[in-house]
């Protein structure tokens, strides 16, 4: 298409095309109802098709069981951070939580604001984040109320190639927002998975829970109702006015990547997008990565310039030629290409393009950096 460029932002991020031109037509007529999905009630038949369908297929992307309750909410996942202890951290035990980002340090920021005690069972923070810890570097405390881990890390690009082993009988927690349904996952290793889903999932404003149905009952009922999950759960994520046009588009995304082949599928895609561009920076004598090999991420490629200047320089030149979002977080600089599950390989194959040329034109300024 002639007015899109290729979006590598970190979020919110590229949305599938197709779902994209369904959605400009829901907003006018869902359903063939006559009426928008913006404007129609929440407890009308037309959006409770639009929720089931939405649940039933996030279920067969994944094998969920009954044993699990799938919840749409609000609030982000950084109001996960807090709900997660809120909910499951008792006065006198500890919660362990493997930090590996920026997000891993929020959401054990929240569990201590709450006056949990904390414990970190591992950590990559010495190293700038740029590694997932070993399995040998994790200690865990004696019972842990639960352990939670960040899967992947969008700004520093680290990913946790599987789970980590926990004690038995842990519920593991994660924060799966930047890289769910982009690979195969068995729902069963986790008592709580959450993910905003703006990333991978659909638009900013929907966060997608899954919880084992036995720890929807183990939170307090003294929370506030809008903080407990038990509430969600009861009212099929209908105890207030849900975002209706997000669960929407999320559930056209769900039918998007069953047709791309289901998770399965998605990881092949996302291994074989990634693999030129890392292999370009490998190569290179320009251009170089910030994660150590075999914690690299598939959705948020992190890569540097020889200097700051060039990297602006870099930026500048991409965003000329249509490529958008390149720029690193400010916290870490550099560059970032976020190429999650809509991203096409199309968008790889110019940026990789573009750095083959930009690092001709300028080697002579920086001979010898590297």
């Amino acid at each position: 298409m002639t007015d899109r460029i290729f979006n590598f932002s970190a979020g919110p991020a590229v949305l599938p095309e197709p779902v994209l031109r369904k959605a400009q037509e829901a907003i006018w007529n869902v359903a063939g109802s006559g009426i928008g999905i913006m404007e129609h009630s929440h407890r009308g038949k037309v959006f409770d098709r639009i929720l089931d369908e939405a649940e039933a297929n996030c279920r067969a992307l994944a094998g969920i069981s009954d044993d699990y309750a799938v919840l749409f909410l609000q609030g982000g996942a950084s109001l996960q951070f807090s709900m997660v202890p809120m909910n499951f951290l008792p006065a006198g035990r500890t919660a362990d939580y493997l930090l590996t980002g920026v997000w891993a340090q929020k959401a054990v920021k929240e569990a201590k604001i709450l006056g949990g005690t904390v414990h970190i069972a591992a950590s990559s923070e010495a190293t700038s984040f740029d590694r997932i810890p070993k399995a040998d570097e994790i200690t865990y405390s004696p019972n842990p109320a639960y352990v939670h881990l960040t899967t992947n890390n969008t700004i520093h690009g680290t990913q946790w190639r599987s789970e980590p082993a926990v004690p038995g009988g842990v519920p593991l927690v994660a924060d799966t927002s930047s890289d769910m349904y982009s690979r195969p996952i068995d729902v069963r290793k986790y008592g709580l998975i959450y993910a905003g889903a703006q990333k991978n999932l659909g638009p900013s404003g929907v966060v997608l829970v899954i919880i084992r149905k036995d720890m929807v009952e183990a939170g307090p009922k003294t929370l506030p109702t809008m903080l407990q999950h038990r509430t969600f759960a009861a009212e099929k994520s209908l105890y207030n006015t849900p975002p209706t046009l997000g669960i929407y588009l999320v559930g056209e995304v769900f039918k998007w990547s069953q047709e791309q082949g289901g998770l399965a599928a998605m990881a092949e895609h996302n291994a074989s997008k990634a693999k030129p561009l890392y292999d370009y920076i490998d190569g290179s004598d320009f251009f170089r990565g910030t994660v150590q090999p075999d914690s690299r991420s598939l959705m948020n490629v992190c890569f540097r310039a020889p200097t700051e200047e060039l990297e602006s320089k870099f930026i500048a030149e991409a965003t000329k030629r249509g490529l958008d979002g390149l720029k690193g977080h400010r916290s870490v600089g550099g560059m970032r290409a976020s190429i999650y599950n809509a991203c096409p390989r199309a968008a790889v194959e110019a940026l990789v393009k573009l750095m083959k040329e930009f690092e001709q034109a300028n080697r002579g300024a920086v001979a010898g950096a590297r």
